[in-house]
């Protein structure tokens, strides 16, 4: 089993940034599939993120593909107990912590929990906050719940604490797929300075700029998928962003 959470605790020592690139198995698929894992194969990220709010495509084969062709390592970012799957290298244990349905924060779990003890799965129990990115987001419809409003920085902070407090490992910020706003860099740094655990923050990243200025509040882990899935060869762009922030300064 690879000790992926023992990299991110590492690279975070060092403050060496980190991207995962996020791909929706329903919509990663054909000509789209193909220039991906092209791009995947000579830009690869620190970690290739599967899964969805809502999806209906199988993922085993897209994580098979996604290992044959690639030398990602592949978490599982999923929606629901379906998504689990044992060809992964990790899987984000999400509970949805800014929302009041008990079905993401403890009922998708137990439909899995045994298949994934069972597993040689790494499991990344993490704090999964909701932030206002400026549209009803899938998470959003999906969960029935509500997001934390953009400007309640005290908020997100006191719900971080939570998950810390709570023995997770990690604390992801999420603003929505296709966020019209990505989380604001208040917020992050103000979630940042109170937490001791690794942040991750997703969610409406649509430029290096905007990687650059969630990396420089505080995040050490950045999210970017929906950007990918009109122009595949911008992970290069965002993945040597990545690599040098920090360097070049």
């Amino acid at each position: 089993m690879k000790n992926i959470y023992k990299k991110i605790l590492l690279k975070r020592e060092l403050n060496q940034k980190m991207l995962a690139v996020l791909l929706d198995p329903d919509q990663c698929r054909g000509s789209l599939l193909s220039s991906t894992i092209a791009t995947l194969k000579s830009s690869v990220p620190d970690f290739v993120f599967v899964g969805g709010s809502f999806t209906l495509t199988p993922i085993d084969s897209l994580i098979e593909l996604l290992k044959e062709e690639t030398d990602a390592e592949i978490i599982l970012f999923p929606g629901n107990a379906n998504q689990f799957s044992v060809k992964a290298d990790a899987l984000l244990y999400l509970s949805l912590l800014s929302g009041r349905n008990a079905e993401f924060l403890i009922g998708q779990h137990l439909n899995s929990a045994l298949a994934i003890k069972m597993s040689d799965v790494e499991v990344l129990p993490t704090g999964y906050l909701l932030i206002d990115g400026g549209k009803t987001s899938s998470v959003e419809y999906i969960s029935n719940t509500r997001p934390i409003p953009r400007n309640k920085k005290e908020i997100a902070l006191s719900t971080a604490v939570v998950a810390e407090l709570m023995g997770m490992k990690m604390v992801y910020l999420e603003a929505g797929s296709g966020a019209t706003y990505s989380v604001p860099t208040e917020l992050i740094s103000y979630v940042r300075k109170g937490l001791s655990l690794p942040l991750i923050v997703g969610g409406g990243i649509k430029s290096t700029k905007e990687l650059k200025n969630i990396f420089d509040a505080g995040a050490d882990l950045a999210v970017v998928g929906n950007i990918f899935e009109q122009d595949p060869k911008l992970i290069d762009d965002f993945v040597q962003c990545t690599r040098s922030y920090g360097v070049e300064d």
